[in-house]
Formats: C-alpha cells, structure tokens, sequence
C-alpha cells in the first residue's frame, strides 16, 4: 500500500479539510499507518504540488486542496453565484471580535462608538465565524464572543498569529483610501446591515 497516494486521493475526495487524525480513521483500523507517516506523505505532497496549479494548504481545520490564489480569479469564473457582500459595519464588527476577543456585544459598541446591529451579530453566527465562547460575570451574563476555526479557514490562515497586525491593515487602510472615512449612523449602519441579511436569504433560497 503506498500511503502517500491514498492521503493524496482522501484529502482529493474531502469536502472540508482533515486533521492527521482524521486521515488516519479514514483507513481500515488494520491498515491505519502511524501519524508521522501521514505527515511524511502529507510533506511529500505538498513538494510535488510546489510547480502546479494546485495546493496543498494546512488551514485551521487541517489540510485542504484548494486553487492558488493567483488563479483564483480564473476559476471563480465557472460559478454563477454572486460573491457575498460585506458591510463595512460587519467587517469592523469581525475585526474587533477577531483581535480583542474575547468581547462581549458591548464591548464592540464601545469600540467603534455605534450600537451593533443584531442582524450583523445574527450574520457572524450563521456564517460560523464568531460563537459565545463563555458568558462576563458581571449582571446579565453577557455572551463573550470569539472566532471560530470556520473563519480562519474561510480567510485561509491556520492560526490567528497569521492576521496582519493592527499597523499593517492602517498603512494598507491609508493606500487604498486616502479619503477621510465617512462615519455612518446608527440607522444607516442597521439599515445597510438589514439589506446584507435579506440578500443573504436570498442567495440562500437560490
């Protein structure tokens, strides 16, 4: 049996990434090799794909196949569906959530000096990039949110240590938009936020 070309055809036929672990189940409990075998294959992998189109990329949830980025904007072009639109109060709900976590809704609120929707948060939680990591002991026992391994794997890290740091993403901020920000309203923050949920509805019921 050559393992490595039976981790290749797993990890091929997986619809999600796969830990060592999992890799390892998916053998007859007989046959199952060693984790550091897998490993091995996993690495020897990786090397043989290093001059094709295709990568083999260790993202929160394990190790996936997936398009690199530089074609990415070729093969987006064989699906119809609309890439999904964020509002900038989601993202900067996201990013708080991502880099102060954990926080509680009031605690974003604070931060970025509007209150938050509750269909951003609603949003955030169907998507799986945020849960209720524990509850603040303090009157009303507030949810603490924190991100979710779904979010690193969507933005394609494996670890929160891979995000830019706070300087990097207000130089890259500065470049692309030296206009002062517009600060929007609480209403148009909630209404904006209420046209992203019913288009996500939307391309769900599609």
């Amino acid at each position: 049996m050559d393992i490595k070309h039976v981790v290749e055809a797993i990890l091929f036929a997986a619809q999600k990434p796969m830990t060592l672990k999992q890799i390892q189940q998916v053998f007859p409990e007989i046959e199952q090799p060693e984790l550091d075998d897998i490993q091995f294959a996993i690495e020897a992998i990786s090397i043989e794909y290093q001059p094709r189109p295709i990568e083999l990329k260790l993202v929160a949830s394990g190790y996936r196949f997936q398009v690199k980025p530089a074609l990415s904007h070729w093969v987006s072009r064989l699906f119809e569906e609309k890439p999904p639109r964020y509002s900038r109060a989601l993202l900067e709900t996201l990013a708080i959530i991502a880099y102060r976590q954990p926080v509680t809704r009031g605690d974003i609120e604070d931060i970025r000096g509007v209150s938050v929707s509750s269909s951003i948060i609603q949003t955030l939680l169907e998507r799986e990039w945020v849960r209720v990591v524990a509850h603040k002991e303090v009157p009303g026992r507030p949810g603490l949110y924190g991100t979710t391994k779904q979010f690193l794997d969507y933005f394609n890290i494996s670890s929160l240590n891979e995000l830019p740091t706070m300087q990097q993403i207000v130089d890259l901020d500065v470049s692309v938009d030296p206009q002062p920000m517009q600060v929007k309203s609480e209403e148009q923050e909630t209404e904006q936020s209420d046209i992203e949920t019913r288009e996500l509805a939307s391309e769900t019921l599609d």
